[in-house]
């Protein structure tokens, strides 16, 4: 979802997608659910480490939220 609005924000976005099936993707995972207080949602959106939403959006939901944030 993400990526696929990434290019309308050009170099102003910068998107991490974490994989926990992989050691790096599982370490970041735990430091993200522990500065959370609980275990993060699968799948979530982050924005400058604070969750954004806890489940999917709709594309014109994160891109306002994007446009409103940045």
């Amino acid at each position: 979802m993400v990526e696929a609005i990434k290019p309308e924000f050009g170099d102003t976005l910068t998107v991490d997608i974490i994989v926990t099936k992989e050691m790096k993707g599982a370490l970041r995972y735990q430091e993200i659910s522990k500065a959370l207080g609980r275990p993060a949602p699968v799948p979530s959106i982050f924005v400058e480490g604070k969750l954004a939403f806890d489940q999917t959006p709709s594309t014109e939901t994160l891109k306002a939220y994007l446009e409103n944030y940045l």
